[in-house]
């Protein structure tokens, strides 16, 4: 049976919590297996809620997933997947709050879940892209990403592309000796 919390996401009535507002509000961040059914139809429903109209709902069985909890009902979401753009790389396709819940750090919370996977999974980086989205550029700013000109853009004309090093990339430093 599901139920509505007072966020406006439809949750299984094991998952569904009071929310009301409190000084000390205490959230959790756990990896969520976007292949379960129950999981995939939450995540659309929080996608809704935070994208509206401006993005399209992605295919939640690919790539990694996460949601922060307050007390036992998600209240924001994000993924990474492999990069199709960037060799060696994730790209953070979704991060997304609920707004009664913004200005808590839950964003940069999720960014640091997908980089200790990114890191775990050998990347050299992590990239994703903003459009029309102050608030989220910052947080990328706030979580060290810098702003690079991808080689082949692949979102519109004003979107900003973010770039966060994991770890150096072997193929671009000299594997040469420098002993004689």
């Amino acid at each position: 049976m599901s139920q509505v919390s007072k966020e406006g996401v439809t949750l299984p009535h094991s998952l569904s919590a009071r929310c009301g507002r409190s000084k000390a509000l205490h959230y959790r961040i756990r990896e969520v297996d976007g292949q379960d059914e129950e999981i995939a139809d939450i995540l659309a429903e929080l996608h809704r809620l935070t994208f509206f109209d401006g993005a399209q709902i992605p295919s939640f069985e690919w790539g990694r997933w996460w949601f922060a909890y307050f007390k036992e009902t998600p209240i924001a979401f994000a993924g990474v997947v492999p990069s199709t753009h960037v060799r060696n790389a994730g790209y953070v396709c979704r991060v997304g709050v609920l707004t009664a819940h913004c200005g808590r750090g839950l964003q940069l919370r999720l960014m640091r879940a997908i980089q200790a996977l990114a890191r775990r999974s050998g990347w050299t980086c992590l990239v994703s892209d903003t459009t029309r989205n102050i608030a989220s550029a910052n947080n990328f700013i706030r979580a060290g990403y810098r702003l690079y000109q991808p080689q082949n853009p692949w979102a519109f004309a004003d979107t900003l592309y973010w770039r966060k090093t994991i770890r150096p990339d072997p193929s671009l430093h000299g594997t040469h000796s420098k002993r004689p």
